[in-house]
């Protein structure tokens, strides 16, 4: 007669090895094989080729902006070598030589910048006695300022307000200037305030 206790325990231990069995089969196929479940740990080929892509399209970005700052550098620097020159005239003395030296420095200076083709503004400021230059009725270089006005328009003319009051108190007559000249308030003011803006001086 079979012993009940015995028939219970050996179909326990079967169930056990059936419970087992697969997961044990398992691991011994993994163990034989190790590289059966690579595929789930390389990345797909279409990433890396799509990396490959992207690092020259990033390379010629590169490339385009530094050719483009490149390309801002040139043109500052052109800018930079036609910027605009500014030039005061002091006349402050009633010598007929005095002036022509003047307008001869104010012609050249402008003809020198044209033939450069960098712009250029001129500016003659006069005031005590060499407002005589701009006098309608005392301006011994009269005639020559009117051609040289026509011809250079970046030449100016500046006469002091100053200097124009204290003669017509002087001469108890209103004192006409020629049409080129515009009036400013002071002569030496004006020459100041233009030097403080970057222009350059030169009294002839």
């Amino acid at each position: 007669m079979i012993n009940p206790k015995l028939t219970m325990a050996i179909i326990g231990g079967l169930a056990m090895v059936l419970l087992v069995e697969p997961g044990a089969q398992a691991q011994q196929d993994n163990q034989l094989n190790p590289h059966s479940n690579a595929k789930s740990q390389v990345y797909p080929k279409h990433s890396v080729r799509q990396k490959q892509a992207t690092r020259p399209r990033q390379d010629h970005a590169t490339k385009q902006n530094a050719a483009q700052d490149t390309r801002v550098a040139e043109a500052t620097r052109t800018e930079s070598a036609k910027q605009s020159h500014r030039l005061i005239l002091q006349v402050n003395s009633n010598e007929p030589a005095m002036m022509n030296l003047t307008l001869n420095n104010a012609t050249n200076v402008a003809q020198y910048y044209r033939d450069h083709g960098e712009p250029v503004s001129i500016e003659i400021v006069t005031f005590g006695p060499g407002l005589h230059m701009l006098r309608d009725d005392t301006s011994p270089v009269k005639p020559r300022i009117e051609v040289l006005a026509m011809s250079n328009p970046e030449i100016s003319f500046k006469a002091c307000g100053n200097t124009q009051e204290n003669m017509r108190k002087a001469e108890n007559k209103d004192i006409n200037l020629i049409p080129q000249a515009a009036v400013v308030k002071s002569g030496v003011v004006r020459v100041m305030e233009l030097q403080e803006q970057g222009w350059s001086y030169v009294k002839p």
